[in-house]
Parts: C-alpha cells; structure tokens; sequence
C-alpha cells in the first residue's frame, strides 16, 4: 500500500538521481514507533545540511487501536505525511508471495542509495538488504553486541546495566549481527524507567545517524565485526514479566519496576486483588527484615515498606522495597500518603505473586 503526499512526484525525484548535479543521496526511512519517528523527524529537517533528500518512507500497516478499535497511523507514517514525504506500508518483503515482490520493486523504484532503518518491525530479506547502493543502516538502541533483539531498552534496565546506547550498524542476514559503525554510550541513571531510558534513547539515535550520514563513506570503511561471544538476546516482553515474586532481592524487584514502565508494568496480588506497583525508592541495604517475603511492613507517608528475598543465601535477614506509588483494582494511582490515609493496606498484609 502506497500514501502519497500531494506535492510528492516520483518522476521528478528519479530524474534528479540521474542529474549530476544534484548528488544528493537518496534515502529511504523504515520505522514505525515513535522511537524511529524521532529519526525520521531529525533527518527531515537536515536533508539540506547532510546533502540527503528522503524520497519514501517505509512503515507498518495501520493498525487498530483504542476502544473504538479504529485504525492507527504509526508515529513515523504521521510525520512522513506532514512533510509531503510518500508512505510505503508493506506487508511483507518475502519473494514466495506475490506481494512481496511488488513490495521488492516499489522500493527498486525509488533507487536509494541508503536505507534508514529503525524499530521497523519487519523482516528485510538479503534482497531487500542488498536493494540500496550502501545497504541498510539501523539505529539500534543497545551497545551491541550487548543486546540483540526486540527490547534492548528493557533488558538493559532489568538486567542491571550501568550503561547503554545506540549503536548504529550496517545491516546483513542475521538478527542485529552486523558491522558496527558507530556507537554513542550514556549511562543508566537510578531513576530511569523504561520510558525515560526510550526517550533518551530516541534523541541520541537521531544524533548519532546525523553523524554517520554525514560521512558514510568513511564510517562503512572503518566498520568494527561484533564479538559474538558477548551477545545477548533482548526478547521482546509478554504481559506475564510484570508479576512481582516477592522472594527475589528487593533490586531485582525495583529494576523489574523500572524497566517494566510504562508497559506492561509490575504487579502484584493482594488478597486476590490486581495490586500495579508504579515505583519504589532505590533500595537501601541497611533496612532489612525477618520477615516473610510480600509482608507489608510498614505504611508510612513517604513509602510501603515490603519484605522481599535474601540478596543470598549467605545472608541472615532478607531486603525490602520502599514503594511510593500503586494502583489498586478499578482505582487511580495513589501516593503512599494517599494510601496511608486510606484502609486499603495495613501493616501485616501480604503480597502474593498469583491468586489465592
């Protein structure tokens, strides 16, 4: 499926790729989510200074959203149409079918000379890698090798990293396995969630393939190999990682908070009741407890204070996680003052991981 912006007029860009002088490097931009639409938005208003002009944009179908269950334009499709920039939105790249190869020769016909790929959510078959002059290039937000995959973001936080990044590769066969390019690292501060992370994430991105294109030449010359042995696999999340088990260390339990924000966020039970915990303070290691993992300790006007596991098995007292905002069942979210001055949590209750 073809959306083309009224000024956009395919016959007028393929002759400028044949004038000499223009020079110009014909892009291609795939993306959908509003991680890529930052990208495309940033590379949009550098077409002049970075010698690019962006011929089509390549997006998933519209999808239904919202209670009405109407159909959605992605991030980057709204973009795209904004500035008069031609929407391709394939649904499939595969030669077996039928669409797929048409797909194939839309995109011959544009004649990019790079392709811009990020969160785009479909599979680019070798055909497809191999269609541009200097290949595809894709803004992944990990320092790969690091983390391979649909949720980087995430993983990094879950994991405990103290960094992250964006790595910009050039794309072949494998899953994110590519030559690296260039990478830009930041680190992880103690209060970023998985949102705040996404939107630092969004910004470097467009930075960093500013940076690239702006010399490509020598960047795609001096491409690093990925190590392999250090790879790791982001998969992408199910709504199930959001349950709390309550014998895990208390950080195990606020990453989980962090990196689970805001989707599909972290859970728990109370008395057969979905309990969302929304945040917690860092955890300090000198407030520790005997007793069972999921005990409300304490309700307090800065935080719930929860019993959680051991750090070890070699240690004698168990951690807790202070938490200072939650939503109760068919409830909006409170502050622990606003629960404190409640009856919905006592001291002594107990957090479950399931229903009981």
């Amino acid at each position: 499926m073809t959306t083309t912006a009224p000024t956009f007029d395919t016959s007028n860009s393929l002759t400028d790729h044949d004038n000499p002088t223009t020079n110009r490097l014909r892009v291609v931009f795939a993306g959908t989510p509003e991680f890529a639409a930052i990208s495309l938005e940033s590379l949009i208003n550098q077409q002049e200074p970075l010698n690019i002009e962006i011929v089509a944009v390549y997006t998933q179908p519209d999808r239904k959203a919202g209670r009405g269950q109407k159909l959605s334009a992605s991030a980057v499709k709204e973009v795209a149409l904004a500035n008069d920039i031609a929407v391709e939105q394939p649904v499939t790249f595969k030669k077996s079918s039928a669409e797929g190869l048409a797909a194939r020769q839309t995109l011959r016909t544009y004649q990019p000379d790079v392709m811009i790929v990020a969160a785009y959510g479909l599979i680019l078959p070798i055909g497809v890698l191999e269609t541009p002059t200097h290949g595809c290039l894709n803004i992944h937000a990990s320092l790969l090798p690091r983390w391979r995959g649909a949720a980087p973001i995430h993983r990094a936080l879950l994991a405990g990293d103290d960094e992250t990044g964006i790595t910009i590769m050039q794309m072949d066969k494998g899953l994110d396995t590519g030559d690296m390019l260039y990478k830009v690292s930041e680190s992880i501060a103690s209060d970023d969630t998985a949102a705040s992370l996404h939107d630092k994430m969004a910004a470097f991105g467009a930075t960093a393939i500013s940076t690239v294109l702006k010399d490509l030449a020598t960047y795609q010359a001096q491409a690093i190999a990925q190590d392999d042995s250090q790879a790791n696999y982001a998969e992408k999340l199910v709504k199930t990682e959001g349950e709390i088990d309550w014998a895990q260390p208390a950080a195990a339990i606020e990453r989980q908070i962090r990196g689970l924000t805001p989707w599909p966020g972290a859970y728990a039970f109370l008395a057969g009741q979905r309990v969302k915990i929304l945040a917690s303070l860092p955890v300090n290691t000198s407030q520790q407890t005997n007793e069972p993992a999921g005990t409300v300790i304490s309700v307090g006007r800065k935080a719930i204070l929860v019993a959680c596991g051991k750090e070890s098995d070699a240690e004698s007292s168990a951690t807790t996680l202070a938490i200072t905002h939650l939503q109760f069942a068919g409830g909006k979210p409170m502050t622990a003052e606003q629960v404190c001055h409640g009856n919905q949590l006592n001291d002594g209750d107990q957090f479950t991981s399931e229903t009981k």
